[in-house]
């Protein structure tokens, strides 16, 4: 534990539930047992809330919402200045919840804080720079008015790879909108992917009710939450086969709802013949593991055309060979535990399965209790699960491309599209074959791995709808609202 985990201040009491602005146990006769995915210690055990306290949550944000919308882009802002200013003063004990809580490496808990810290400090500029506009019309003596208004009550789920930053990505912005918030937590990081933020948020003065924190089980609260008729919005970060399943619920149901779904990636990172090989096998080693490779963004294809192949991978394997793997609060730590069990099971599923189909492992390790170390196989194929499938931890398949176009087509080989990469040392061609890919982010001569709080992240395809971060966020949180002045009698044909 940190120093500030020791201090007087420190945050505590995450065992309650956050409805209405109230600290409250949940009603649920289950438990939630928050563990440590290093060393598998309780953190804390959490009784679950009903969908009776879920509709509390959502009664508090319907009433809360109104009056919040009518404030002044000045209070609204200043509110995200005091989160930027605790986040701050928190940085420490809130890099060790990190630690503790999603088996984050100190290297990625620090990117993680600064990204969440970045999209806060964005959100502060939100309420003002909403705004609407005026449009000429065809009849005679009318005006058009089209206004940016607070969408209302938003729902968020969220996941537990990045609990801080994903969660903050839209519970900052949308609030800094004039809307009000009920979030479900994953059930691995209720703390840092919502508990923990509540305690920020009360403690910079948001007013009580805007945002409600219900920590329950899937099958008690997981689809009442987007069924609900208070929510205008539903936005969930997570797998594709769930977001399908909200899409179904949020356009199927008795109350229509918008989604915004940041879903799952199968992203490629192509290597093109003329590439600095020693800087791509850096990024191909940071864009894959961090975190263990357990980021929807994260490198899951390795494309390398055929001429420089075999010398990228020696040197890759090299190089990933230098990584320590284990405590994840070691400064020096790049490889840390799997999330849970049951993605510890499915990267067992996926070693297997890819020895079966013919790829050749050329890098292993034991795996001890939850932590993974780095696994590489080479002679991987288009057809191959590696190939198909986002992994979500520490494995890589390396492909042979023929050429150029061939890893292009490779490289667009998938039902995914969320984040890219391609390395070469032609920039013009670089950009040439990243506005070849299909997916909605590409970085030229970079990681995939790429979030930043002023421009546009989210895919196509299966990897999800609409966009976050900066304007672009302000079209998801908010609703448009036609209003026409009619100044002076119209003539109507009856």
């Amino acid at each position: 534990m940190s120093s500030n985990d020791n201090s007087s201040n420190a945050y505590s009491d995450f065992h309650l539930q956050f409805i209405g602005g109230e600290w409250q146990k949940g009603k649920d006769d289950s438990i939630n047992t928050d563990t440590n995915p290093y060393n598998g210690d309780t953190i804390v055990e959490i009784q679950q809330a009903t969908k009776d306290q879920l509709d509390e949550a959502y009664d508090a944000a319907d009433q809360a919402q109104a009056k919040w919308a009518k404030t002044t882009p000045a209070e609204r802002a200043a509110v995200m200045y005091k989160v930027v200013s605790i986040l701050d003063q928190r940085q420490e004990e809130i890099v060790d919840w990190l630690i503790k809580e999603s088996g984050s490496t100190r290297i990625k808990a620090m990117v993680e804080f600064s990204s969440a810290r970045a999209i806060t400090l964005e959100a502060a500029s939100f309420p003002n720079r909403v705004h609407g506009e005026i449009r000429p019309s065809n009849t005679p003596g009318k005006e058009n008015f089209i206004y940016r208004e607070p969408i209302g009550v938003v729902a968020v789920i969220s996941p537990w790879n990045f609990p801080l930053h994903l969660t903050q990505r839209s519970i900052a912005p949308a609030l800094a909108l004039g809307n009000a918030v009920v979030l479900k937590p994953a059930s691995d990081t209720p703390i840092t992917g919502g508990l923990l933020l509540a305690k920020v948020f009360e403690e910079a003065g948001l007013p009580k009710g805007l945002l409600n924190v219900v920590v329950g089980s899937g099958s008690e609260i997981g689809d009442a939450i987007v069924e609900h008729k208070a929510p205008s919005l539903v936005s969930f970060t997570g797998s594709t086969s769930v977001g399908q399943h909200i899409g179904e619920l949020a356009n199927g149901g008795e109350y229509i709802k918008q989604v915004a779904l940041e879903l799952g990636g199968n992203s490629p990172f192509v290597v093109l013949k003329d590439a600095d090989i020693e800087q791509a096998v850096k990024a191909a080693a940071f864009g894959k593991f961090l975190h263990q490779g357990q980021i929807c963004i994260a490198i899951n294809r390795v494309i390398v055309e055929d001429e420089i192949y075999d010398d990228f991978v020696e040197r890759f394997l090299a190089h990933v060979k230098t990584l320590n793997v284990g405590d994840p609060s070691k400064q020096d730590t790049a490889i840390g535990p799997i999330i849970n069990e049951k993605q510890l099971k499915s990267l067992k599923d996926k070693i297997a399965k890819a020895q079966d189909e013919g790829a050749k492992m050329i890098l292993s390790g034991e795996i001890e209790g939850q932590v993974v170390p780095p696994h590489i196989f080479t002679e991987v194929t288009r057809e191959m699960d590696l190939s198909c499938n986002e992994v979500f931890g520490p494995l890589v398949g390396i492909i042979r491309a023929k050429d150029e176009d061939d890893a292009l087509s490779i490289a667009n080989d998938s039902m995914y599209g969320l984040s890219s990469a391609v390395f070469t040392a032609d920039m013009q061609k670089g950009l040439r074959f990243a506005r070849g890919i299909r997916a909605g982010m590409t970085h030229i001569n970079d990681i995939s791995v790429n979030d930043e709080s002023n421009t546009p992240f989210g895919g196509e395809k299966n990897s999800g709808i609409g966009r976050f971060n900066g304007e672009w966020v302000l079209e998801e949180f908010t609703r448009t609202h036609w209003i026409s002045m009619q100044n002076k009698p119209r003539q109507y044909p009856f």
